[in-house]
């Protein structure tokens, strides 16, 4: 048995993680400030089966407050920490930076920190296919130069792979980054497009769709995600970035038609 500590713990990715987490005999500490960027109660719903698992504990704290967390992590003294707590969002990102850098660059410093601190060897950490910019060559490679990124929320979560990579080095830490592409399925964020028609269609309403439906996207279903966070979780790989997704691009015009022709 593992103990890890799961920040986001109460969010789409975070939840669905906990329960398989706890499914397959680990100990689970899962962090979350429980924020308005959507509603608190769909949070709190989405934990409801880990909370009635012995194995689980939930701690209600912002990655932002630097004392707080690292008493969390000593406390816990986990074998594996798996950060996926930020500000999610590339459109808001653009309304306000600052709360972007706030949150997913100093509450991930914070995180670094506490890590360090109790010389934990290993921490997965969310990132983000939104570093590839405007790069349009797919696949997208690990590789590939991602310097010219096109949003806040892109530069944050860069900057995390980045300040990774300074902690590898110095501390020896093994640390893991998960670009993750397009997650969806059950307690996907309300704000998230396929999250948005999926319910208007189950409650027979209209679905109109912005654009010519032209986009690419690469959509990988949750259980996939999770599947991919576990096995970083399990395999040590020193400093290491992976692209986790499908691989295949889709334009919002077939998902649409997929959608619309359940």
């Amino acid at each position: 048995m593992k103990t890890i500590l799961v920040t986001g713990a109460a969010g789409f990715i975070g939840s669905n993680l906990c329960d398989a987490l706890l499914e397959r005999g680990d100990k689970v500490i899962g962090v979350d400030n429980f924020n308005a960027y959507y509603s608190p109660e769909t949070k709190r719903e989405n934990i409801g089966s880990a909370l009635a698992h012995p194995n689980f504990q939930i701690v209600e704290e912002d990655i932002c407050h630097e004392q707080p967390l690292k008493k969390i992590v000593a406390d816990a003294r986990p074998d594996v920490v798996v950060h996926l707590a930020a500000q999610a969002g590339v459109r808001p990102s653009l309304e306000d930076p600052h709360l972007y850098h706030d949150i997913n660059v100093k509450g991930t410093q914070n995180i670094l920190d506490a890590c360090r601190a109790i010389k934990l060897s290993r921490l997965v950490m969310a990132s983000s296919s939104s570093v590839y910019g405007a790069i349009h060559e797919v696949p997208f490679r690990e590789t590939m130069d991602v310097s010219q990124v096109i949003s806040p929320y892109a530069a944050t979560k860069r900057m995390n792979e980045l300040m990774g990579h300074v902690y590898h080095h110095l501390y020896g830490m093994n640390i893991t980054l998960l670009r993750f592409f397009t997650a969806y399925g059950p307690r996907q964020r309300p704000d998230m497009a396929i999250s948005k028609f999926t319910h208007l269609i189950e409650q027979g309403l209209p679905v109109q769709m912005y654009g010519d439906g032209s986009t690419y996207r690469d959509y990988t279903y949750i259980t996939d995600i999770v599947d991919g966070v576990i096995r970083a979780v399990d395999t040590p790989l020193g400093y290491e970035i992976i692209n986790l997704g499908k691989g295949h691009t889709v334009s919002l015009n077939v998902y649409w038609n997929s959608l619309v022709n359940t």
